[in-house]
Parts: structure tokens; C-alpha cells; sequence
């Protein structure tokens, strides 16, 4: 077949603009999105579950403290026996969900914190949600290696946790290889600090992030309306090339929030894909 010079400047053209628009094209979210199930805590854990199977998501994180409800006598999450625990995995099969990690606010010593990495191991975890004592780090580093389970040191508001500031988080990852970070954005908000230099400072750290909006006094309100830049929060999460869980946690309108999630998924979903 004879080429003609037109053809072929129309072919390079063509192959210059793929070229061009590829360039341009924003990088693959490689994170993984969720829901915190603190979201849904005001009910039980099969109609939490529903909502967050109605959410689209795949994955959820749970807390030590959770009332799951009837179908388990009332019992929290850290309670369960390993029957209960195999009844909420298949639970969660059928579902289409996968419990990836633990939010745990009550182990103060070392026979406490097996006892939540044996529930870890059970339930397949990835990582511990917690703000452990200080004077602990080195053994709770070492359990963490041993049953191959990460701990990220959420930060809860100045004042309430020796974490609040991201500083203290890098500190306590120092010699810890299995410490990392759960980035609250909601709380560096509350305790006067930019969640986009916090999440700079602990680049490379970051394990999982609790996805939030909070006004200019600390108001839980819907993603995206609120004193966070999450242009920038996305930004730099590209930057870092993370590809950690993205739990999103709403406290607003606690009775019947299915909506405000979803819109937050959907906020933080189709920002990603226009931000490079």
C-alpha cells in the first residue's frame, strides 16, 4: 500500500497526540479504599456490613470496642471467642468484604497486646490501628514482626494522645521496622496542624489513613466542605507512591450516614483521578 505524505502526517500526528495524552494522564490510584466501621457504630455489625457492601468498597477496618450486636450478645470485636471471630469472617465473605486491619485502644502490656495480635492473626488482618505506650514500642515491635502484623500509630487531637503531633509518630517508628503511621487527617485539623505537611513529614511511613472532613473548629462535616486541602493531600500521596488503605471515617448525621460516605468515596475518588 502507497503512503502518502498526508497519511503520514496525519498517522504522526495521531501517534503524537497518544503520546501527549498519556504524558498527561493522572497516575493510577494504587491505594486502597475503604471504610472505618466506626462510621457505622450506632448499629450492628450485619447491618454495618450491609452499608458498607452498599458503598462499593472492599475493605473495612474494625475496632476493639465495637458492640456488634444481637447476633453476638452484645459482645465487642476484641472479645470474641474463635468461633465468634470465624462466624464474622464468613460474615464479611459474604458480603464481598475484607476486614484489613483493627482499631485497638485498650492493651497496656504485653499479655493484652498478644492477645489482639492472636485475634489479628485469626481474622487475616494487615495491621493494628493504636496508640501504644512508649515505654512499649520495643515490645510491641518485636510481636509484629513475629506474627507478621504491622502496627500504624493512629494520632488522635493534642491533648488526648502522646501522638497528636507527626513528630512523635517519626520517633516512635525509629528502630521499629513494623511501626508505621494511621494518618488521622480529621484530628491534625483539631490540634492546629496542615494535614498535607503532616502527611510530608511521615512520607515513607504511612500505613493507612483515616479519610475525614472537619471545619475550622474541629465540626465533622461532608468531604470536601471543609479546612482540609485535599488537592494537596492527594498530591502529595502521589508523590509518596502510596499504596496503603484509605478508610473513610464519617461522625456526622451518626444514624444515618450511608450517604455521606458514599459521597466521600466518590468526592476523593474523582479528585484522584484528576489530579497528576
Amino acid at each position: 500500500m502507497k503512503i502518502t505524505s498526508k497519511y503520514l502526517l496525519l498517522l504522526l500526528a495521531a501517534v503524537a497526540f497518544m503520546a501527549f495524552t498519556n504524558k498527561n494522564k493522572p497516575a493510577n490510584v494504587k491505594w486502597k479504599m475503604g471504610i472505618a466501621l466506626y462510621s457505622f457504630h450506632h448499629h450492628g455489625l450485619e447491618k454495618a456490613l450491609t452499608m458498607a457492601a452498599q458503598s462499593g468498597v472492599k475493605y473495612v477496618e474494625g475496632f476493639s470496642f465495637y458492640n456488634l450486636g444481637p447476633d453476638f450478645k452484645n459482645k465487642a470485636m476484641g472479645d470474641l471467642n474463635a468461633e465468634e471471630m470465624a462466624h464474622m469472617q464468613k460474615m464479611l465473605k459474604d458480603k464481598g468484604l475484607t476486614m484489613s486491619s483493627m482499631y485497638v485502644g485498650d492493651a497496656n502490656n504485653e499479655a493484652e497486646w498478644k492477645r489482639y495480635f492472636e485475634i489479628g492473626r485469626k481474622l487475616e488482618l494487615k495491621y493494628l490501628v493504636c496508640e501504644p505506650r512508649k515505654d512499649l514500642l520495643d515490645m510491641v515491635d518485636s510481636l509484629a514482626g513475629v506474627y507478621k502484623i504491622k502496627v500504624a500509630i493512629h494520632q488522635h487531637i493534642k491533648g488526648n494522645s502522646a501522638y497528636w503531633h507527626p513528630d512523635s509518630v517519626l520517633a516512635a517508628t525509629k528502630g521499629h521496622k513494623n511501626i508505621g503511621a494511621c494518618a488521622d487527617l480529621g484530628h491534625w485539623v483539631r490540634s492546629g496542624l496542615d494535614p498535607v505537611k503532616c502527611l510530608e513529614t511521615l512520607a515513607g511511613h504511612i500505613i493507612g489513613i483515616h479519610l475525614k472532613d472537619v471545619d475550622k473548629a474541629g465540626n465533622d462535616v461532608d468531604l470536601g466542605t471543609g479546612a482540609i486541602n485535599f488537592s494537596g493531600v492527594i498530591k502529595t500521596l502521589r508523590k509518596q507512591k502510596f499504596n496503603g488503605f484509605v478508610n473513610v471515617e464519617c461522625e456526622q448525621n451518626m444514624d444515618d450516614n450511608l450517604q455521606d460516605v458514599k459521597e466521600a468515596l466518590d468526592f476523593f475518588d474523582s479528585n484522584a483521578d484528576k489530579i497528576k
